[in-house]
């Protein structure tokens, strides 16, 4: 009788288990699909949530261009500028070019300097006809330190001071990471648009701090939002803003600092011009849409 019951019970308790088991195993996977469903829910909502993220920041970029046109405007027209020593880097075009003109129409005297002398001479002509005191026109390659620091002798030498630098010279890749073919052609994009901007301030800050000028900064919004084929440009602008937002601490109020970071401006980059994967400059009009859509300077 004891075995009887003692097998039935070992009966009834493997029957127990074994549905127990099955049990468990049932609320287990019910469990497995509830989380997976769960996780896909929340996969489609981050996904709504970035696209809705990258509209407003697509659109916040247009606004804080205007904001930055406008604060650039306001520092123009509150401090006088008349009779004052500017230098501007990439002059030959674009923002560099027209910084120039609004200078001009202000009395300023200008420093612009670039690589292409012809250009230059032409902007220089212009300048003089908006009401530019005198124009010094330099021809120079700022990823050279000893053009940089000639283009700060020669303002010196000609003008005897120094008000305004505007760190505007940059240039602009378009290529996706994998496909570039050799990373050693790009190192113009640090040379220019971050070694350059830092030689230039080097040199010219003995002066600004005389003058209690300003530094004015082209960065791009590129610094902050990141685009595909602009992995290169964009670090490049980064560092720029972090290396002047550090400098603002260490100048205090010697020396004044204006840190421009647009979005998409009409000029020869967002025209097609740019370095392709090969390292090389290319002008593609092609390409146009491509750099409009991620927000080059």
């Amino acid at each position: 009788m004891l075995l009887y019951n003692s097998s039935l019970w070992h009966i009834t308790y493997k029957h127990s288990f074994e549905k127990l088991t099955v049990h468990s195993c049932t609320l287990f996977v019910r469990k497995k699909k509830q989380v997976a469903k769960q996780l896909v829910i929340a996969m489609m909502l981050l996904d709504l949530i970035h696209k809705f993220l990258n509209l407003v920041a697509y659109l916040a970029t247009l606004s804080i261009y205007q904001v930055h046109v406008v604060n650039i405007a306001h520092s123009l027209h509150s401090e006088d500028v008349a009779g004052k020593v500017v230098v501007i880097t990439g002059a030959s075009s674009g923002i560099g070019e027209h910084l120039a003109y609004e200078y001009a129409r202000r009395g300023a005297c200008l420093t612009i300097a670039a690589r292409r002398e012809k250009s230059l001479l032409e902007v220089a002509e212009r300048a003089f006809d908006l009401g530019a005191s005198d124009v010094l026109v330099v021809p120079a390659d700022v990823s050279n330190v000893d053009d940089c620091r000639r283009i700060v002798d020669r303002t010196i030498s000609h003008f005897g001071r120094l008000d305004h630098l505007v760190n505007n010279a940059g240039v602009t890749a378009v290529a996706l990471f994998e496909e570039i073919e050799d990373f050693t052609n790009f190192r113009s994009i640090m040379d220019i648009n971050f070694w350059g901007s830092i030689y230039m301030t080097k040199f010219a800050i003995p002066y600004l701090r005389r003058s209690e000028g300003r530094i004015i900064v082209l960065s791009s919004a590129a610094s902050w939002i990141p685009a595909p084929r602009m992995s290169l440009y964009a670090a490049s602008k980064a560092a720029m803003t972090l290396f002047f937002e550090a400098l603002r601490i260490e100048f205090g109020r010697d020396i004044k600092l204006t840190l421009v970071t647009p979005g998409y401006v009409e000029s020869e980059m967002t025209q097609g011009k740019f370095i392709d994967k090969t390292g090389k400059v290319d002008v593609d009009p092609q390409m146009r849409d491509v750099s409009s859509l991620n927000q080059i300077k």
